[in-house]
């Protein structure tokens, strides 16, 4: 009899490791891991290429039988320091280059730009970060990721958009959630809870062993003061309240 192994699709990003690490290493958990950028992970998940996946939280309403599973999210409960507006003071911004890299991000940064600081710029595709050093008066750039880390302090104005969050809503927030298709074996889900509880028991070997100890940040501190991977009721509310409020942004190609 064929054995089917479950498939997994996560992100390799820093704050994602110490769930690699626990799927990898904690042992009961029989998974094959499909690493891939967030955008695909929903990808992934819709084509049936994977059973359980790590997803921007904005890509849940659209993936028809998903459901949330897992006590664990990547969420934030105060500055996230990865996910930034920066350059201008907010009102005055004209232009919003988005990194197309994090869905959930360039949606947020559309809820907080309309909702709490009520400006309403044109929104453009942020190609190339070299573009930072061609910033006309009234551009601002949404910039996350690890990369973000190269950057901090190099603005006169920055805004973290999970602190910013919190400001408008008074909720924490959750950019990515762990969903499985309906029906799935609760053995699995059961196992990748347990898996995940074991990777961020043990961030600090996740650190050691992606090599993230040997960057100019604090891994290690951002993973365990900056990322909340609790995902409680707060959380469950503060996606109910970002899901429902319908805003949409797509970013346009870059002006010529």
């Amino acid at each position: 009899m064929m054995v089917i192994v479950p498939r997994i699709a996560a992100v390799s990003y820093l704050n994602t490791i110490p769930f690699i690490y626990g799927i990898e290493h904690e042992g009961n958990l029989r998974a094959e891991l499909l690493l891939s950028p967030p955008s695909l992970c929903a990808k992934n998940f819709a084509e049936h290429k994977a059973d359980i996946a790590l997803v921007p939280a904005a890509a849940v309403p659209s993936l028809a039988d998903a459901q949330v599973v897992t006590e664990y999210c990547i969420g934030a409960a105060g500055p996230v320091r990865t996910v930034l507006l920066s350059n201008e003071p907010i009102e005055k911004a004209r232009r919003v280059f988005l990194d197309a890299h994090s869905l959930t991000s360039v949606q947020l940064a559309g809820y907080l730009l309309a909702k709490h600081w009520k400006v309403t710029p044109e929104y453009y595709t942020l190609e190339d970060y070299a573009q930072l050093g061609h910033a006309l008066p009234g551009d601002a750039f949404l910039l996350i990721g690890d990369k973000v880390f190269d950057y901090e302090g190099r603005f006169a104005y920055s805004y973290d958009l999970a602190a910013e969050w919190k400001k408008a809503t008074r909720l924490p927030f959750a950019f990515a959630v762990w969903i499985a298709r309906k029906g799935v074996d609760p053995d699995l889900t059961e196992g990748l809870q347990h898996a995940l509880t074991f990777g961020i028991e043990h961030t600090y070997e996740a650190v050691l062993e992606h090599g993230f100890d040997r960057k100019p940040y604090d891994a290690y501190g951002y993973l365990t003061q900056n990322i909340d991977y609790i995902f409680d009721n707060q959380k469950h509310k503060a996606l109910q309240k970002f899901w429902n409020s319908g805003i949409k942004v797509s970013p346009r190609a870059n002006p010529g």
